[in-house]
C-alpha cells in the first residue's frame, strides 16, 4: 500500500466478530490512529446535537413512527421522547460521511463501520475488510463483553444484524455480507483474532 499520502483502513463487522479488538490492534501496530468514537462525536457537533443522543441511532434507522411524526412536525406539540426531533437518518449519515472523509484526507487512520467501505469506495489508498463469525462464536463473545445471557446475547445479535442490514442497504444500496465490496473478508471465529490481525498485516504487506 502506498504511505506518501494517508491511507486508511476500514472495517465492517458482525457484532461479536472481534472487530474493534482487531481494529485497535492493526492501528496500534501500524501506528496510526483508531477512528471510531471521534466520527460520531464530531458529526453531533456539526449537527448540534448532544453526543450521547445521537449515539442512539448509531446505524440504525428511525422507525416507521419515528420517521412519521418528525416528518410531520409533530414532536413538539405531542411531547414526544427528544430523539424523535433529531436530524433525519439522511442529514447524520451525511454528517458522518463528511467526518469519514476529511479523517481519510487528513491522517492514516483504522475506520469502524458506518459505511466507511462505500464512502471511501474512491479513495486508492484504502483497504476495506468485513469480518464475521458463525453465531456460535460471536454469541460467546458477546455474553462475555457485555456480561449476558445466551438467550440475550443472540437477542442482540439478531437485532443489531437486522439495523445495520437496513442502514447499510438504505444508504448504500448494497448487500452488507456480498465480499466483492470488499478487498478482504475474514471469518475471525475460524482462525481467531490475533491470527486475522496477523493475516491482515501480512495483505497490508503484499499490496
Amino acid at each position: 500500500m502506498k504511505q506518501t499520502t494517508p491511507f486508511v483502513i476500514t472495517i465492517s463487522r458482525q457484532l461479536g466478530s472481534g472487530g474493534a479488538f482487531i481494529g485497535q490492534q492493526l492501528a496500534k501496530k501500524l501506528n496510526i490512529d483508531y477512528v471510531d468514537r471521534e466520527i460520531l462525536s464530531k458529526a453531533a457537533k456539526q449537527l448540534a446535537v448532544v453526543e450521547e443522543d445521537l449515539e442512539s441511532r448509531n446505524e440504525k434507522l428511525l422507525s416507521f413512527w419515528s420517521s412519521f411524526f418528525h416528518i410531520n412536525g409533530y414532536a413538539e406539540d405531542y411531547h414526544l421522547p427528544p430523539q424523535m426531533n433529531f436530524p433525519f437518518d439522511r442529514e447524520i449519515f451525511d454528517a458522518e460521511a463528511d467526518v469519514i472523509e476529511q479523517i481519510a484526507r487528513e491522517r492514516s487512520a483504522v475506520i469502524m463501520g458506518r459505511c466507511g467501505f462505500h464512502i471511501l469506495r474512491e479513495n486508492s489508498n484504502r483497504v476495506s475488510l468485513f469480518l464475521h463469525a458463525d453465531i456460535s462464536f460471536r454469541s460467546k463473545r458477546v455474553q462475555e463483553l457485555y456480561k449476558l445471557s445466551e438467550k440475550a446475547a443472540l437477542e442482540m445479535i439478531t437485532k443489531n444484524d437486522k439495523e445495520r442490514v437496513n442502514y447499510i442497504e438504505t444508504f448504500t444500496g448494497k448487500k452488507w455480507t456480498d465480499a466483492k465490496h470488499f478487498d478482504l473478508t475474514l471469518d475471525t471465529g475460524k482462525i481467531g483474532l490475533d491470527k486475522s490481525t496477523e493475516l491482515i498485516l501480512n495483505y497490508l504487506e503484499s499490496i
